[in-house]
């Protein structure tokens, strides 16, 4: 590495780093309605909101009628995200050339948007019109993350109340989640990227002759608006079909390296908000601090892999599949980051990684998002491993297990274990189903254990709700179509109904006081703890499998053989 990678990747850290104090300390007012200068201009066209949708903003809610009001608004955003897809021909801001979308296609990707996960089997440029990026897909990347904050607020309440069943209200978490937190950050940040040449318009498509003679169609497009919100609440996904790659969504330096910041930006400072919810911020450094060390171990392999000589291409270094402009580091860097963070995004083509390296994209996901993971959704889930750490350790010393002054038993032990358990087996049952079957096996376009990381990473992607691809997997078939709507419906709905039913028995428990048994979640024990926990599972889950694929190539690639 130069020293100028090395000096970005230190920037990109620190930076990360003194943000998460300020924005999580500005977000934990927000759910605790605390009066700032944002509130006072916002607030108005909050009670307007109340007001035009009926919706009562005082009504608290148990964890049940707060888990169907959540389903509901999800079923309702697929239905129409469905609609527009359907007729999009029909409908108003159509270029030229696009049609209706099929079916099958049409399905896995409103389920995509509506689970965070922004899978696309398609190019936008050439599938979408311009009504269906910014209505549907636009739209649901905001209220997809604004789902994840809101499951996250009720599990900090779940911890936080004393012996009752309210919960709060979905309509206000959400609203407060969009209005106050994924608004202002898209808005400023969307205004940066086109000051940088990121295009935001609604002309239509030009075609130019180029030096060679050649005609080629320069697509256009109000991408800038998308871009800002699919980074900032981790949706991940591409206005254009090769995603941050191209020019019109990532052209100058300034704009990758911000894009990679906002990858991280509201998760990591989600763990600071959290402490403050539940009443202590050490404890939300703890969390930040095992999410950052498995992180650095993740960035670290990954630099270390794809610098490294390899034997099948006689080099180091490794440029092919990555990002020519900004060079390796950012490459890894934001494979990194992506792959911890339920995004999805990419500036390069993760096919194109080294083993391990693509390995430690496809263990971020497996582990469920919960490096830093999407806004909300990777504190929950990380939250599970917290549960499971804190059972275990009483276990073994044969007291009561108690997090946050909670005791934890049989029932929240269950939750988290489907919570795990659920994700992992739509990764592993699919996975197994298309490597036996031929119409899984006739997507691929590369043989031998690179064949079965490609569609490892590819149901881990949608089970983690990540929506990265590996690449050389020819998905926009009906089989990938809907095996991996329906992993992408369970790795969502399949965690946040356990943590909402977690919540709902939480928040009905008396808080004991402290004692000197009470074992301590904010110490660097615990985190050793926490890491072994969530290390073990991730191994003893998915290491067959991963010993198949990534690890396997690795060792012939030494011997300098390829797929």
């Amino acid at each position: 590495m130069s020293s100028n990678e090395i000096i970005q990747v230190i920037a990109y850290l620190i930076i990360l780093t003194l943000c998460v104090k300020p924005l999580g300390n500005y977000m934990a007012n927000v759910f605790q309605e605390k009066e700032n200068i944002i509130s006072k201009i916002l607030g108005p066209i909050e009670k307007i909101i109340y007001k035009l949708s009926g919706c009562d903003s005082s009504k608290e809610m148990g964890w049940k009628e707060y888990t169907f009001s959540l389903l509901a608004f999800n079923l309702a955003g697929f239905l129409f995200l469905m609609f527009l897809q359907l007729f999009q021909s029909n409908l108003p801001l159509l270029q030229d050339g696009i049609v209706n979308v099929p079916f099958n296609l049409a399905l896995n990707t409103a389920v995509s948007f509506v689970t965070n996960t922004n899978w696309q089997a398609y190019s936008g440029e050439n599938t979408m019109s311009y009504l269906t990026q910014m209505l549907g897909l636009g739209v649901q990347n905001f209220l997809s993350a604004g789902t994840g904050i809101a499951v996250l607020v009720v599990m900090a309440r779940g911890f936080r109340n004393k012996q009752t069943t309210n919960l709060g209200n979905f309509w206000k978490d959400l609203v407060k989640s969009t209005l106050y937190i994924l608004l202002p950050l898209s808005i400023v940040f969307s205004f940066i990227l086109i000051q940088q040449g990121v295009v935001q318009n609604f002309a239509n498509y030009d075609t130019i002759t180029t030096i060679e003679g050649v005609k080629q169609v320069i697509p256009q497009g109000p991408a800038a608006s998308q871009i800002a919100i699919k980074q900032l609440g981790t949706n991940g996904g591409g206005f254009f079909g090769v995603n941050s790659a191209h020019p019109f969504e990532n052209p100058t330096p300034l704009t990758n390296f911000l894009e990679m910041l906002a990858i991280l930006f509201l998760p990591a400072a989600f763990t600071y908000t959290y402490g403050k919810l539940v009443g202590t911020v050490k404890h939300g450094w703890t969390i930040f601090a095992t999410m950052m060390i498995l992180f650095l171990v993740g960035l670290s392999i990954s630099l270390y892999s794809e610098y490294t000589y390899n034997p099948v291409l006689a080099t180091s270094h490794v440029m092919e599949g990555k990002e020519m402009r900004f060079g390796m580091a950012n490459s890894i860097l934001w494979e990194v980051a992506t792959t911890s963070a339920s995004n999805g995004s990419v500036n390069a083509m993760h096919d194109s990684l080294s083993p391990l390296s693509g390995m430690v994209g496809m263990i971020n996901i497996m582990l469920g998002e919960i490096i830093f993971g999407g806004v909300g959704a990777g504190l929950y889930g990380i939250i599970i491993f917290v549960i499971l750490t804190v059972f275990i350790s009483g276990l073994m010393v044969g007291r009561t297990p108690e997090y946050l002054g909670k005791k934890i038993e049989a029932f929240e032990i269950k939750m988290v274990m489907l919570g795990v358990l659920l994700p992992s087996s739509m990764i592993l049952i699919f996975s197994a189903i298309a490597c036996v079957t031929p119409i899984g096996l006739s997507s691929l376009t590369n043989k031998g254990p690179h064949g079965l990381s490609e569609i490892l990473y590819a149901f881990s992607s949608a089970a983690g709700n990540n929506g990265s691809a590996f690449g050389g997997l020819s998905a926009n078939t009906t089989f990938y179509n809907l095996s991996i709507a329906f992993a992408m419906l369970i790795g969502r709905f399949g965690v946040i109904i356990p943590i909402l039913a977690i919540a709902g028995s939480m928040s009905n428990k008396k808080i004991a006081p402290t004692s000197e048994g009470t074992l301590s979640t904010s110490n660097f024990l615990f985190i050793f703890m926490l890491l072994s926990v969530i290390i073990i599972v991730g191994a003893l889950t998915f290491f067959p499998a991963l010993a198949l694929g990534p690890i396997i190539e690795h060792i012939l690639m030494l011997n300098a053989k390829s797929f």
